[in-house]
């Protein structure tokens, strides 16, 4: 075993490593959250990385083998820094926690404790069992940010909720008659684009669909195949054949969430084409956004962006579901006749409520994004 003595600061040093190599997964990963691992070996030089490794596309291989497989027998005697609890049960692949006690690791030094009810403390209990030691809690707000969707999923049965809003000097997102308008500049766009590369899904309503012919896919040089799950909410099949949307269904998921009252012709027809139409019981005011949250869940979802409309927006708002705030602020006014940025409902509601708190502001050229999150 290493005879090297904790070291906080060069423990929070390696987390940070370890959480950094998990933001590659986001977005990739689901329905298994996006981890990062680090393995460190003492010498008389000081500290030696000898393995890393991240959750792999589709879930598997978990970070923590992908490291050991990477440091091979270095792995004896050294700290494995792990962004959440490493698995202890049975699932598609072996417990991480047995990959580890044979490996020889000495010490394991974890972000967070996994709520999963299948592990939720059973991992690091089984790696002290086996006579290594284990530190928790390093690190552990900046985890608790990069596993928020798969927190959110296991404790409440819903994904994690990121409301993006493109909003004008006066509030607006757009043009009277619901014409769509360019309100952002170029940085602006490309960390929308980064935005939806590090999201499982992105949703828009009806109205957004019909208005603007979206394509929702990452638009970044090289990172197409990085684009999320489509999701939108069409409670009347109204989705156009011909639109971008439907057209790009056999390469980029596209799910249709729609209501028991819509027609099966329209269903029929958007099946054919490779659209996945999932019908909820309706209400009055159309789908029940807690019923549609569930069901994404359900299908292995964990972090949903939601991107329009002003009446999607108010409603996730409204509904209290909104986890995360991206506000993309222009310096320039599309006057009084433009669409509010939150329909029926003051911008204050979102910016002064109670339930979320300014985490921090970037400059984007002209522009200003504004980053709110749960209190």
């Amino acid at each position: 075993m290493s005879s090297h003595s904790p070291d906080p600061a060069e423990d929070g040093s390696f987390m940070g490593l370890a959480l950094a190599l998990g933001r590659r997964g986001l977005g990739q990963t689901w329905p298994n959250p996006a981890v990062g691992a680090v393995l460190v070996q003492s010498t008389d030089r000081g500290p030696l990385i000898v393995g890393r490794g991240w959750t792999q596309p589709g879930g598997r291989p978990h970070a923590e083998t992908q490291a050991l497989r990477h440091a091979g027998a270095a792995a004896r005697g050294a700290t494995l820094y792990v962004t959440l609890e490493p698995c202890s049960h049975h699932g598609k692949t072996p417990p991480c926690t047995d990959a580890i006690v044979a490996a020889g690791v000495a010490r394991v030094v974890s972000a967070l404790e996994d709520p999963n009810p299948e592990v939720r403390g059973e991992g690091h209990a089984r790696l002290r069992a086996h006579g290594i030691a284990v530190d928790v809690g390093i690190g552990a707000e900046a985890a608790r940010r990069a596993h928020a969707g798969h927190i959110r999923r296991v404790v409440d049965g819903r994904p994690h909720v990121t409301l993006k809003l493109a909003i004008s000097a006066d509030g607006k997102v757009g043009l009277a008659g619901r014409k769509p308008v360019k309100i952002t500049g170029a940085l602006a766009t490309a960390r929308v684009q980064l935005m939806r590369a590090m999201h499982d899904a992105i949703l828009i309503g009806i109205g957004t669909a019909l208005a603007d012919d979206p394509l929702l896919t990452c638009r970044l040089p090289g990172m197409a195949q990085r684009s999320p799950v489509r999701v939108v909410l069409d409670s009347g099949l109204r989705l156009p054949l011909d639109g971008q949307l439907v057209h790009s269904a056999p390469m980029t998921p596209l799910w249709v969430f729609t209501t028991s009252a819509a027609p099966p012709a329209a269903e029929q027809a958007l099946r054919a084409h490779g659209v996945e139409v999932i019908r909820l019981a309706g209400s009055a005011g159309g789908l029940d956004l807690s019923a549609v949250l569930r069901q994404i869940a359900a299908r292995g979802i964990t972090r949903l962006m939601v991107e329009g409309g002003a009446k999607i927006a108010a409603a996730f708002v409204a509904a209290d579901l909104v986890d995360e705030a991206a506000l993309f602020r222009s310096p320039n006014a599309i006057g009084s006749d433009g669409v509010d940025a939150l329909e029926e409902l003051p911008l204050v509601a979102l910016t002064n409520s109670p339930r979320l708190t300014m985490r921090c502001g970037e400059v984007l050229g002209a522009d200003r994004l504004e980053l709110l999150e749960r209190a």
